[in-house]
């Protein structure tokens, strides 16, 4: 079930054919806050759903006409929406019944999951393509399958790691979590600069969370994440032993993931070149600190303003790599959240 969810509300005629739309849940996608399985950032979601990327945004009406269909109604109303969300959220009911004249369009399938179904309706189904279409009809949108590991479900296990932020945590052991101590400053071992000290190869272990809609993230554990430590140990001994006669910079300490490294230097670029709106997304957190989500091409990033990060990338399925915070991460971090969007 999506966070959003609430009780299913009146209908409202805003589907094809003048038919009634039982709204189940609804999602914003603007800037700052959008779903991720859409893309990277604001303007790649709106893409996704073919239409314009305007700064005010949207909502995203999830709900079944009365066949049973899935339909997703794309309104202008985003306050509307908003008041909605943060109604169900605290769990008192509302009708959510935008004004025909606010209404985008309407797209058969859902994008995201939804655990719920309207009463006395049939089970959802994707709607038939309009034979007056000729065959330009869109094809229904669909959820990603959790099964396999891609782009989306890297994003998707970013958030759920934002929603589930304690849980996480509590898994690592900053004493033991990072093979670069804090303090180390990376441009000395040849790591790209400004990266500051990055995460073992090895991944978080996962925490047990609950949620229909949440996706799985199996992370490696045991000897398959051993053995690619052990790899990355021989090979920092084998480039010890040729120290001498090689004039390139030193390999990185053991362990470090070059797919990390990676992050941190494209999230650096990020602060002198800034990327697409949503690209870098900052929300509440406990005390003064932001919670922050960044993505960029086969990665995703979450992190505290005021602790460590996570990176997952789309070449380690299921893998959560921790990142400790060091001497340049925080001042990283609180770069990227001077760029960041934010919820209005």
């Amino acid at each position: 079930m999506t966070d959003e969810e609430g009780a299913v509300a009146a209908p409202n005629d805003t589907v094809a054919d003048d038919d009634a739309l039982y709204v189940l849940t609804a999602v914003l996608l603007t800037p700052a806050q959008f779903p991720s399985v859409l893309g990277d950032d604001y303007p790649a979601a709106c893409a996704a759903l073919a239409v314009e990327p305007y700064a005010e945004g949207y909502g995203l009406v999830l709900g079944q006409d009365g066949s049973g269909a899935r339909w997703t109604v794309v309104v202008e109303d985003v306050s509307l929406v908003a008041v909605a969300i943060a109604a169900w959220d605290c769990g008192m009911e509302y009708d959510l019944s935008p004004d025909d004249r606010s209404v985008v369009c309407a797209l058969p399938g859902w994008p995201l999951p939804v655990a719920v179904a309207a009463p006395d309706v049939a089970a959802p189904h994707d709607p038939l393509p309009d034979p007056e279409a000729e065959g330009t009809s869109p094809a229904p949108l669909t959820p990603p399958d959790t099964d396999s590991w891609g782009p989306a479900q890297r994003r998707m296990g970013a958030d759920e790691i934002a929603h589930q932020w304690t849980a996480w945590r509590g898994q690592i052991d900053d004493a033991t979590a990072f093979t670069a101590p804090a303090g180390t400053d990376l441009a000395a071992t040849g790591a790209e600069p400004g990266a500051g000290p990055v995460a073992e190869s090895g991944p978080a272990p996962r925490p047990e969370v609950q949620g229909e809609a949440e996706v799985e993230v199996d992370v490696e554990t045991g000897s398959e994440a051993g053995d690619r430590s052990e790899a990355h140990t021989d090979a920092a001994a084998d480039a010890g032993t040729h120290a001498e006669a090689d004039t390139e910079a030193p390999d990185p300490p053991s362990g470090v993931h070059p797919g990390v490294r990676r992050v941190l230097a494209q999230a650096q670029e990020y602060i002198d070149a800034p990327p697409p709106p949503g690209r870098v997304r900052s929300s509440f957190a406990t005390g003064d600190a932001r919670m922050l989500r960044a993505d960029g091409p086969g990665w995703s990033l979450v992190a505290r303003t005021d602790d460590i990060a996570f990176v997952l990338l789309d070449e380690e399925p299921g893998e959560v790599l921790p990142v400790g915070r060091g001497t340049e991460l925080p001042g990283l971090l609180k770069a990227l959240d001077t760029l960041a969007a934010r919820p209005a």
